[in-house]
């Protein structure tokens, strides 16, 4: 056991996984749930994703000695300011957002003298949301980031590092800012193409009866996975990572029009070049343990525990 309790303030996948895992392997001696939702308490109710749930943030987190906010980013400051006090003293507050700097400076500033801030994310998901998602699993072979502050007590971020190994990642300290960029290349404008493609496609759809649905292809297929993801998530991940994103989003267009000039002038060199090198990069990604070479990509239909 880690955690004598811990308090999940939002019971989504994530917490959902968490919960699961904590509870199958006994890393909590507690694990209490908090939602707005009476549905999605009863939920996490009826598959065990909590020890207990309540319907009230402050009295979840009471004598709780581990805080993680699992709510979207822009809800994160409010919670904060709410659950803030009734934290126990050494107790440590931690997230799940996949962006750091904005939710550091919207939560940091509610955290008591005596309470340890250590933001977190697993990069971990799929395109489901909800209490109903969630599995024990979900976090094995996957990176979890820290982006503790440089004053933070070790104690805590050490008793941190061993919650998220325990619950089946590799973890990592990043410096926030560092974080938002890589996460605005690996996830965050990925993400804000595949919207992008799919909302052409749909207008397209429109014009041509239905056939880019009949005949998707396998690329276009994974376009709409992405796609469907979580739409309050990652409107909030934008608005609170527009700058990196938007700088990501600037060198995208930038080779963008590079391909679009080849393709245009018949430079199939610079086509082919330019293959060979992205190829590689998801030849290493194989490598790295983050996927599998399937032709499906791996994804195989997984029935969600009842």
């Amino acid at each position: 056991m880690i955690y004598d309790r811990v308090a999940l303030i939002g019971l989504g996948l994530i917490a959902g996984s968490m919960g699961l895992r904590m509870r199958q392997d006994g890393l909590a001696g507690e694990v209490v749930g908090y939602a707005r939702s009476e549905r999605t308490r009863a939920v996490a109710a009826r598959r065990g994703l909590v020890d207990r749930t309540v319907d009230d943030a402050a009295a979840a987190v009471l004598d709780a000695d581990l805080v993680v906010l699992c709510v979207p980013v822009g809800a994160m400051g409010a919670v904060a300011a709410a659950i803030a006090p009734h934290l126990k003293p050494g107790a440590t507050v931690s997230d799940v957002g996949s962006v750091k700097r904005d939710v550091i400076v919207a939560v940091g500033p509610h955290v008591p003298d005596g309470v340890h801030f250590v933001p977190a994310h697993p990069i971990a998901g799929t395109e489901q949301s909800g209490p109903e998602a969630g599995f024990p699993e979900l976090f094995d072979n996957r990176w979890c980031l820290l982006t503790p502050a440089a004053d933070t007590e070790p104690d805590a971020i050490d008793r941190l590092t061993r919650l998220w190994q325990a619950l089946g990642s590799t973890v990592d300290v990043m410096d926030p800012d560092h974080h938002d960029l890589v996460l605005a290349v690996t996830s965050h404008a990925p993400h804000l193409i595949a919207y992008t493609m799919v909302g052409v496609a749909d207008d397209l759809r429109r014009v041509t009866d239905s056939e880019v649905i009949k005949y998707s292809a396998a690329g276009f297929r994974d376009f709409t996975r992405i796609a469907a993801s979580d739409p309050v998530m990652w409107r909030d991940v934008f608005l609170n990572n527009k700058d990196a994103t938007l700088e990501v989003l600037g060198r995208f267009t930038e080779e963008l029009f590079a391909l679009q000039r080849a393709i245009r002038t018949g430079d199939g060199d610079m086509l082919q070049d330019y293959f060979t090198r992205t190829r590689a990069i998801r030849r290493g990604i194989i490598e790295a343990g983050q996927d599998t070479p399937d032709a499906d990509f791996g994804r195989h239909p997984r029935k969600v525990p009842s």
